[in-house]
């Protein structure tokens, strides 16, 4: 019977209540004198947690990146630099659309003019021959995609190089 009792006298304990919490735009604090000057609003329901952030140190990110690159901050690449770089994209662009060239006619010449070549599950299934056939024609209209944005990008590359 003790026992029973003394639980019942521990859910009765005193519960601690947070302070109240004011709002004055982004700030929150529990003081009541500077709220009520400042007319902050009261903030009801739930507990608030806030949690100080640090501001970033923009004077040393500056001068990291004018150290990895070897000019000051905000100037421009030196003219050989930037003509090396117009070089390697040219180049780089101008392997993928090989690369892409190359899978078009890969895929016009199993898509046979859009009747590729029966395989021998879709014999007896022609849905997966259908399918097959439909992502063939999709394929194709994306590699031709890719090739018309590679062809642009080249275009800029060239053009602006030959801009200057």
């Amino acid at each position: 019977m003790f026992c029973t009792l003394a639980g019942l006298g521990a859910l009765h304990a005193p519960v601690w209540a947070q302070d109240r919490i004011y709002r004055c735009g982004n700030e929150y604090t529990n003081n009541v004198t500077p709220a009520q000057a400042k007319n902050c609003k009261l903030v009801e329901g739930g507990n608030v947690t806030v949690v100080q952030g640090i501001k970033p140190k923009a004077a040393k990110a500056g001068a990291a990146a004018s150290a990895t690159s070897g000019t000051p901050a905000g100037s421009k690449v030196d003219a050989a630099e930037q003509k090396s770089r117009d070089s390697d994209a040219r180049l780089i662009l101008q392997s993928e659309l090989a690369k892409a060239e190359s899978r078009q006619a890969e895929l016009l010449k199993e898509f046979n003019n859009g009747e590729p070549e029966k395989l021998g599950s879709e014999v007896r299934n022609h849905q997966k021959y259908l399918d097959r056939v439909a992502e063939l024609k999709a394929s194709l209209a994306r590699n031709e995609s890719d090739m018309a944005g590679i062809r642009r990008e080249l275009g800029r590359v060239t053009g602006s190089t030959a801009a200057r």
